[in-house]
């Protein structure tokens, strides 16, 4: 375990809910995206769901501190992260990020790239060695870490960014489409990955698949037009849908059906 003692307030000891949204309204250039959002998620693996244009890269870049609220209210681990002079620094080192498309130097090897990333988190430097070693055998590319981030594929470069994402041992970890370019061995092992880090991390993903939210959370928040229309177990997604909704799945049928009340609702 990767932790500097001086981090300990943010641990889950003293927060019952990792992110605690309330109104929360989030630009993205001039457009409002995020338009009132409420949400709280703890400890566990919470599947981010909804259509294009929904409002879930925004709120995941929000999430993330990489974009201001407009407006509302947004804790984060226990801290405040909505005040224009907000402390961020701290919330940053205990927090890991995968955006859909995340910059990297092509020239830097997988293992450069990762401790770079747990030097610029802040872990000790006695320690940068060993948890970039662990996050890199968690995604599988202890083979490749001596590979140029220019040589790997799509999935490969992928599992770099999950291993940059979780290599300071993260407390609040968003995980934005990371299954993308991944062939279907490879996310049955990101699936199990997933299970292990929400033992004690507070992991939110946002995905358009419905199977891989159902096999590997806990919870699923379905958006829509920048609010939370739904959230639930898997188990209760699945029981929303009918017959007559669209889906390979129970969950897939479930998912529609929000989504059609959601617009119905909308157009009300």
């Amino acid at each position: 375990m990767v932790r500097s003692l001086s981090e300990s307030e943010l641990r889950p000891t003293t927060w019952e809910h990792a992110v605690q949204a309330h109104g929360l309204q989030v630009r993205a250039g001039r457009h409002l995206a995020v338009t009132g959002l409420d949400l709280r998620i703890g400890v566990g693996v919470h599947g981010l769901l909804g259509p294009n244009g929904a409002g879930k890269t925004t709120l995941m870049r929000a999430l993330a501190t990489v974009l201001r609220p407009a407006a509302g209210s947004l804790n984060l681990l226990g801290r405040p992260a909505h005040e224009r002079r907000a402390d961020l620094r701290p919330i940053r080192r205990m927090m890991g990020y995968l955006p859909q498309e995340f910059g990297y130097y092509p020239k830097f090897t997988v293992h450069e790239f990762v401790e770079y990333t747990a030097w610029l988190k802040e872990v000790p430097t006695a320690d940068i060695t060993v948890a970039a070693e662990r996050a890199i055998a968690r995604v599988g590319l202890t083979e490749r870490a001596g590979s140029k981030l220019k040589q790997l594929s799509g999935g490969m470069l992928r599992r770099a960014g999950v291993a940059q994402a979780i290599v300071n041992d993260p407390a609040l970890l968003l995980l934005d489409e990371p299954t993308v370019g991944l062939d279907p061995e490879q996310r049955l092992t990101f699936r199990e990955l997933l299970r292990d880090l929400g033992a004690d991390t507070c992991v939110l993903v946002s995905t358009h698949l419905v199977e891989d939210v159902v096999a590997s959370c806990t919870d699923v928040v379905i958006v829509h037009a920048g609010r939370v229309v739904w959230q639930g177990t898997p188990a209760e997604l699945a029981e929303r849908g009918g017959t007559g909704d669209p889906g390979d799945s129970a969950a897939e049928r479930g998912y529609a059906a929000v989504i059609r009340q959601a617009r119905r609702e909308a157009g009300a």
